[in-house]
């Protein structure tokens, strides 16, 4: 009022911070990030599976050589060769991604190359860019029209009723590439 007299450059307008605290900055808004693979929640989620599981990623530059072995869901887009036991997870191999490996999971979803031995517990999917060359043993088979496999199929619904260690578990505690012998 007395000499108080108002600036003639006009302010500029502060954005209002409600219902932010104090203490934290503002979170950013999600980004897209590029080279995701374009695929259904659907094909991410195992059977039966809840939201909450986790899956790992092997992104589209790593290439990896030797085994891999864990107890949680893999998506892999980069290059592996070698052994892959997911014994009961699922293993997802993306479009970009090439797998020269023998694989051990609970159930298989193929995206991308695989070239190796495939043995599922649950089920074996081959999607419409997929190709396969090699041996699959599983429980349940899908391969979509499109998809390319070369090699033999075993359907093994009745190796976890066997008494004992099932023929499943046998085969994951097996080398890779290692030939079963019997003797008479």
């Amino acid at each position: 009022m007395w000499g108080n007299k108002k600036p003639d450059t006009p302010q500029t307008a502060q954005p209002e911070r409600k219902n932010l605290p104090t203490n934290q900055p503002p979170k950013p808004a999600p980004v897209a990030w590029e080279g995701t693979t374009a695929m259904s929640t659907d094909a991410m989620r195992p059977l039966g599976a809840t939201a909450d599981r986790a899956t790992a990623r092997l992104g589209a530059s790593l290439h990896v050589k030797g085994e891999i072995s864990g107890n949680e869901d893999l998506l892999i887009d980069g290059s592996v060769e070698g052994l892959i036991q997911l014994d009961e997870r699922k293993l997802i191999v993306g479009t970009t991604a090439k797998v020269t490996a023998d694989i051990i999971a609970r159930e298989v979803v193929v995206f991308g190359n695989v070239k190796g031995n495939l043995r599922a517990k649950d089920r074996i999917e081959i999607k419409k860019d997929g190709s396969v060359n090699g041996d699959l043993t599983t429980a349940r088979i899908m391969i979509e029209d499109g998809a390319y496999f070369k090699g033999s199929i075993e359907i093994d619904k009745g190796s976890e009723k066997e008494s004992g260690t099932s023929a499943f578990a046998r085969a994951s505690s097996a080398p890779a590439g290692a030939a079963a012998s019997k003797t008479i």
